[in-house]
């Protein structure tokens, strides 16, 4: 039985992981006290070591599934520094899996040494590398956080580390992306020069980062001024965005306008339309979605807003926005 979900997106992973051939210089997955290191430089969290020693112990012991790994690495390998993404990682069967839920830490484990490469090629700093690559091990943390259990459910997401195209600087994390049809609209009803597909920076919000204050927001988009224009001169990038339940202006009804969410907001010209984010937002405030909202903690102004909004039959909704990073 495979591990992997029995969807046309597992297909379509499996069609492009048959294309991949071996990178000039394979980079075997580390073995013994050289993976140990491996996963603390990644800041996996101590208690899942361990468990994942011992499944890069049965996968290279004729398991199936080292084809998958081995392709798995050599695809983030040879997109490395592409913005255009290769098919995303297939989904597992069950996150929880306990013999195979560390599957794509192994895969990113793996990958390692290219990027670091690729890194170093560009003249990144080995701490800004270090703080970029280091989200694989938050997002082990949000994983507990959320199933109670260590793992990586959202493994799609650290194929952007792993290729390169996203960096963490400061509170924030800036993503290298072409801007969609609305959100170029939106820029050029404005009078700002968009286009669709022209260069953006979309801006995330990791967890366990600490408070997203005003002076620490500030600080991220001024190093994201400097450091694309000095690593990535060929890339012109005038405008950020973000596409987040964060953007929420139902927000400002519960929510006074000096916290942190609402300055946060206050940088973005919105987009029109929206998406139902409740399950996200939900993720992102209490960890696992509850049964029931009476359940979750109000101990928060946010949380009590969450809870309150749902209660009363509201619906969250994510939105986009922008803003010229020539007016920051």
């Amino acid at each position: 039985m495979s591990i992997f979900a029995d969807t046309d997106q597992t297909r379509a992973w499996e069609a492009h992981l048959r294309t991949q051939t071996a990178p000039a210089r394979p980079v075997p997955l580390p073995e013994g006290n050289a993976l140990i290191d491996a996963l603390q430089f990644l800041a996996i969290p101590d208690e899942d070591i361990a468990d994942i020693v011992a499944l890069a112990t049965r996968l290279r012991s004729g398991s199936p599934l080292w084809w998958y790994l081995e392709r798995a690495v050599w695809s983030l390998a040879s997109h490395i520094g592409d913005i255009d993404a290769p098919p995303r990682f297939a989904a597992l069967n069950d996150i929880n899996d306990p013999k195979y839920r560390y599957f794509y830490v192994l895969v990113c484990v793996g990958a390692l040494p290219y990027v670091r490469e690729y890194h170093q090629s560009k003249g990144i700093p080995d701490a800004i590398s270090q703080a970029t690559l280091v989200d694989l091990g938050r997002n082990v943390r949000v994983h507990r956080k959320r199933e109670g259990i260590g793992g990586l459910g959202v493994a799609w997401w650290l194929m952007l580390h792993f290729r390169g195209v996203i960096y963490q600087l400061g509170r924030l994390q800036f993503e290298q992306v072409w801007l969609g049809d609305n959100i170029a609209a939106s820029i050029q009803a404005d009078g700002g020069d968009a286009s669709p597909g022209s260069p953006a920076l979309s801006i995330h919000i990791p967890d366990f980062s600490g408070p997203m204050t005003p002076a620490a927001c500030d600080e991220s988009i001024a190093l994201a001024r400097d450091f694309f224009p000095t690593y990535f001169p060929e890339t012109r990038y005038d405008n950020a965005i973000c596409s987040s339940w964060l953007l929420d202006p139902q927000l400002k009804q519960y929510l006074r306008p000096e916290s942190n969410i609402i300055r946060f907001q206050d940088r973005f010209n919105l987009v029109e339309g929206g998406w139902e984010s409740n399950m996200s937002i939900m993720q992102f405030v209490f960890g696992k979605t509850p049964e029931h909202l009476n359940t979750v903690p109000r101990t928060t102004s946010l949380e009590r807003a969450v809870v309150e909004h749902l209660s009363a039959g509201g619906i969250w909704y994510g939105r986009a926005g922008w803003f010229q990073l020539s007016d920051t």
